[in-house]
């Protein structure tokens, strides 16, 4: 996977806080994302993530804390969920089309085309699979040129093979683009595996730090179970090296049986306390 790039982060959240009423939806969380970087944001449901996304993108001011975004940051948004009128006969080239004022069909085309949904410009939203809805989406959330693409859920609704393909798909837009990803979700397996580095969120961050060092992570298994970590393991490849606290590779010349219960603290895992 491609690292990050140099120049600073895109944006940055720190001691990030929501209250509405008496409910404290968020608390304490930072989140810092570079370009180049694919981020996984992980939790249960209503954990914050959602709502952290929204005070990510400036929809919702935090109680506390503050977020920086780099001057003249472009946004490319894939919300969870997206309900079109299903009887609205919406073609898809007039979906991508929608709020914009060109009238050149060639960026609309070469979006899809990107996202491997070329043949799809004609055909109707409300006949399209969930992996073809989410192409669409990605596809018009690309066409705004981001530096930072936000995917919420983006896995909702596609089974298991088409979830493989749309997150090699988002893997290859950032490695052709250099954009950075903020990936949200729930589908730990696969999205663990897809990612460069993950936060664990329960309405703080719970943990974060290398995929697999997060997958041993206590807080991580008090959250999901240890059956989430030997799913995770299945999308692992073989390690004959560790990485340090900003995540570089440092040679090992451990034993692999021995490799694994140095994994958590090799790959500098952060517990948020």
């Amino acid at each position: 996977m491609t690292g990050p790039a140099p120049g600073g982060p895109l944006v940055q959240a720190r001691g990030v806080g929501v209250r509405i009423g008496r409910h404290e939806l968020l608390s304490g969380v930072d989140l810092e994302l570079s370009p180049g970087e694919i981020l996984s944001l992980i939790g249960p449901n209503g954990a914050g993530k959602t709502t952290l996304v929204r005070v990510l993108l400036g929809v919702l001011k935090p109680s506390a804390g503050r977020v920086v975004r780099r001057p003249g940051l472009v946004v490319g948004y894939v919300p969870q969920r997206l309900h079109l009128d299903p009887t609205l006969p919406l073609p898809v080239r007039h979906f991508l089309a929608l709020g914009s004022r060109r009238r050149d069909p060639a960026p609309l085309r070469a979006a899809l085309a990107e996202v491997g949904a070329g043949h799809l410009e004609r055909a109707l939203m409300s006949e399209l699979s969930g992996g073809e809805f989410q192409r669409a989406t990605l596809a018009r959330a690309l066409l705004r040129d981001p530096d930072l693409l936000i995917l919420d859920e983006p896995a909702q609704g596609v089974d298991f093979t088409g979830q493989l393909e749309l997150y090699a798909l988002i893997e290859r837009v950032r490695d052709e683009r250099g954009c950075g990803v903020l990936l949200v979700s729930h589908d730990l397996h696969v999205v663990m595996a897809a990612t460069d580095r993950v936060i664990c969120l329960n309405r703080h961050v719970c943990c974060a730090g290398q995929p697999e060092a997060v997958s041993r992570h206590p807080e991580y298994l008090n959250l999901f179970g240890a059956h989430a970590a030997r799913g995770v393991a299945i999308y692992t490849h073989a390690h004959d090296h560790a990485h340090d606290l900003a995540g570089a590779v440092v040679e090992s010349d451990a034993e692999p049986a021995d490799q694994d219960g140095q994994m958590a603290a090799a790959e500098g895992i952060r517990h948020a306390r």
